[in-house]
């Protein structure tokens, strides 16, 4: 088995789950993300029929039998695998035919649904990208005639002789402060981090306290900390605004009364940003409010999106900027009486 792992070394990173197959259908090797996928240790897996781990395998077999049969590759398509006590695997695979002796087959599986999530992942990230970066360019072309237009605001002023007159423009000098203020936040999240290691636990107990300073009475906030997690290296204040921004959102989507749960978790061969990544850190804030309008849930990140009346629409997409920055993914699902923003960042 040492020569084994030594020949597919160069499969221990790989994001999809990889087995190598003897000649009777046995495992003799699995990647880490096999043992993810499966849920069972390369131990466990090693020297198991590999169709004997699932309920039912007939479309497996089939295409493994072939596979053995005619020394060729073969695909498998939208294969419905259950193991016992576990949910059942859409996946597609791959299977391989091998030289070595002990090890006839090689197996890749992917499932469908990671596949379709990373693909629509990729193709939100790019668009939204491709919107901030317009969005920080008419920010830019803004400002400027805003000088102009506060500066004319109070030079009229001077000279306008009915004080009931000068109301109209103050109005002007502060709408166009409030627009300044906007264009400034929109041009906020082209600083990058200053890395340090950060306790993120720490991070969440500033957000918790600040929330329950800004709601008193109404909001419970639950913490389902795992404490056994280790540090991570990135921007303090980037993150806590990062947190602070969802936590905030949720609050003022339970206007005021509800529950709010920060959670904690460690997640194992994972990919992030196109990188497979071996431990991250998973960060779950979730409230039990409305939910988001199933409209705007896949444009919940976008710059000026907001399901509130008088919301910017620049809250989340700070915190996306602020977590694409550091590395990780930040993403939601929503449906009635329950919301979970999910942020998972790498431990480096």
């Amino acid at each position: 088995m040492d020569d084994l792992d030594a020949a597919f070394a160069g499969l221990e990173f790989l994001g999809s789950a990889v087995v190598a197959l003897d000649d009777e259908l046995a495992v003799c090797y699995a990647n880490p993300a096999a043992e993810h996928l499966f849920d069972a240790s390369r131990r466990n897996l090693t020297g198991q029929r590999l169709p004997e781990l699932f309920v039912e395998a007939g479309e497996l077999v089939d295409v493994l039998e072939r596979g053995l049969a005619d020394d060729w590759e073969y695909a498998g398509r939208n294969l419905s695998l259950t193991r016992p006590q576990h949910d059942t695997l859409q996946l597609n695979c791959m299977v391989m035919p091998l030289q070595a002796v002990a090890a006839r087959l090689l197996v890749e599986f992917r499932q469908i649904d990671e596949q379709l999530k990373s693909d629509r992942e990729e193709q939100l990230l790019g668009q939204q990208r491709v919107n901030r970066e317009l969005i920080r360019n008419l920010a830019h072309e803004i400002k400027n005639p805003l000088g102009g237009i506060r500066g004319s605001a109070q030079l009229l002023e001077r000279e306008l002789e009915r004080p009931n007159l000068r109301e109209y423009t103050q109005v002007i000098i502060k709408e166009t402060d409030r627009l300044q203020q906007l264009m400034d936040r929109l041009l906020t999240p082209s600083r990058l981090p200053h890395y340090a290691p950060i306790n993120v636990h720490e991070a969440l107990e500033r957000v918790r306290s600040l929330i329950l300073a800004e709601y008193p009475e109404g909001i419970e906030i639950v913490r389902d900390y795992d404490t056994s997690l280790p540090e991570i290296a990135g921007d303090r204040e980037q993150l806590i605004q990062a947190v602070l921004n969802v936590v905030r959102n949720a609050a003022q989507a339970l206007n005021g009364h509800g529950n709010i749960t920060l959670r904690t978790r460690a997640a194992r061969q994972v990919t992030l940003a196109k990188r497979r990544v071996r431990l991250a850190l998973v960060i779950e804030i979730i409230d039990n409010g409305p939910g988001v309008p199933e409209e705007l849930l896949d444009r919940i990140f976008y710059p000026l999106v907001s399901g509130r009346e008088h919301g910017s629409g620049l809250g989340l997409t700070l915190a996306q900027t602020f977590i694409e920055q550091h590395h990780g993914t930040i993403a939601c699902d929503s449906r009635p009486g329950r919301t979970c923003f999910t942020i998972v960042l790498p431990v480096q």
